[in-house]
């Protein structure tokens, strides 16, 4: 939050402005906070901090509601017609309760010619219409709550997941922020390279112009040819056409800047290091501790929590293939009443109990998947062990170019002390007519290219420097 308002605070003296001294590290600070993939990133990370909640809650008891309406046509009629009961009567004589049938005059009970069963001498009516019960309207709702007790180790591999899912969006996100530090970092360089250069150029193009008017001025006299002083006039052509060329690349260079910076293209910023003259700096140390490199790596982080991740993975599909115990509770209600006769009220009641779900047979599936997912952390470890070994490279290849650049920067400051003394004499040379005009422009010529070499390898030092930092995973974001 700090490095987002400071950013902003940067960015609004920018504008208001119009023209700024502005730092690298300014630069670096506008980049990280105004970058559309970084906040994308960001938003990743709160994703998965919600993620990470969201699991936890599956250790918590889970409350939820249910609510039915619904329209019958009918009605439910439990008797088709009056239903007609025999009874019974107490015989004391034997104790025990007897039917009460139809007798014939000889004290034989009577049949039904049409069934063939006797024929009750009194009945109980009960009537069709006590059995019908209105359902033409009917709600009902539940509230239950489920308690997990073991779910095979599943959910705590999911809080895991959710856990290690987050730090690989965090490490994501720290390896993009590197990336857009050092893509600053080329981008302000170059400025400050096509920022000297120009100078350079300005300086060449008036070294030519002075010697333009002396030849001109020798011309005059008699003592020069028509030739020396065209000669001279292409070379200043190209100076001035050389200076063109710089001047659009330095407009070039530092809208592309102000773009990595968040800033409109069109804005104009003034470098703190545009009067750079010297680097002060020293060779790369000789070897350094990789283990320590690895671990600062971000990229390398990513991976490994990968393979944390796919272990956990591992647990899930084991946990598909555990028995799982939950404890259920609800508390039903339904209008009509089912528990009441279908009274035209609303009623209900708890129940409690507990389920077990015990896989048995899957044809294979489960454990398939346990196998890809093994498979899957077995690939992201020899990833791991891969890029290691990339990183082993980087750093060498990284140090090496430091160094190389070190020791470029320090043979282009002798060329360039022998290209002044060069250029002097040259014009010395020139001035007391024992050397041409073309000896002096080979001079001029050799004094840019040295002067242009000295601030290639200036500037080169800088990236490599960047870079080494970027490999060692020190660059700071």
């Amino acid at each position: 939050m700090r490095i987002h308002l400071l950013a902003i605070m940067t960015l609004t003296a920018v504008a208001g402005a119009g023209a700024s001294t502005v730092s690298l590290d300014s630069c670096r600070r506008m980049a990280v906070a105004n970058n559309k993939s970084l906040q994308i990133a960001e938003e990743n990370i709160r994703g998965a901090a919600y993620y990470r909640k969201a699991a936890f809650s599956a250790y918590l008891p889970s409350v939820d509601f249910t609510g039915t309406y619904f329209y019958n046509q009918h009605k439910i009629e439990l008797l088709g017609e009056d239903a007609k009961l025999p009874t019974m009567s107490f015989d004391p004589a034997s104790g025990k309760y007897n039917y009460n049938i139809v007798t014939g005059p000889d004290g034989v009970p009577v049949k039904d010619p049409a069934t063939g069963s006797y024929i009750p001498s009194e009945v109980a009516v009960i009537p069709k219409e006590a059995m019908s019960y209105d359902v033409h309207n009917v709600f009902a709702g539940a509230f239950t709550l489920t308690q997990p007790i073991y779910m095979g180790g599943q959910i705590r591999a999911l809080n895991e997941i959710a856990g290690l899912t987050e730090k690989v969006a965090k490490s994501s996100r720290n390896a993009l922020a590197q990336d857009i530090v050092y893509a600053v970092d080329d981008a302000y360089w170059q400025v400050v390279s096509l920022r000297q250069k120009k100078r350079l150029a300005e300086s060449f193009a008036s070294l030519v112009d002075s010697l333009l008017h002396d030849v001109r001025a020798m011309y005059d006299e008699g003592v020069a040819t028509r030739s020396d002083v065209l000669t001279v006039e292409v070379k200043q052509n190209e100076a001035q056409i050389a200076l063109v060329k710089v001047d659009n690349g330095l407009t070039l260079s530092r809208m592309a800047l102000a773009q990595i910076c968040g800033l409109p293209v069109n804005t104009v910023m003034t470098l703190s290091d545009e009067g750079l003259q010297s680097v002060a700096t020293a060779p790369a140390p000789a070897d350094y501790n990789m283990a320590d490199v690895y671990a600062r790596r971000q990229d390398l982080e990513v991976i490994r929590t990968s393979i944390s991740l796919m272990r956990s993975r591992e647990k899930m599909a084991i946990g598909e293939m555990l028995p799982k115990i939950a404890l259920v509770g609800a508390y039903s209600f339904s209008n009509p009443n089912v528990n009441h006769g279908f009274e035209k009220k609303f009623g209900g009641g708890f129940n409690v109990g507990a389920t077990l779900t015990v896989p048995l047979w899957h044809w294979g599936g489960r454990y398939n998947r346990y196998k890809a997912a093994k498979s899957a952390t077995i690939a992201n470890r020899l990833l791991l062990e891969d890029a290691q070994e990339k990183v082993d490279l980087q750093v060498s290849q990284a140090r090496f170019s430091y160094e190389e650049a070190f020791k470029t920067y320090a043979m282009t400051l002798t060329n360039m002390k022998k290209a002044d003394e060069n250029l002097r004499q040259a014009e010395l040379g020139f001035k007391e007519g024992v050397l041409t005009s073309d000896d002096v422009l080979r001079a001029q010529t050799a004094w840019i290219q040295a002067h242009s070499e000295k601030i290639d390898a200036e500037i080169g030092i800088r990236l490599c420097e960047v870079y080494l930092s970027k490999v060692l995973g020190e660059l700071s974001y």
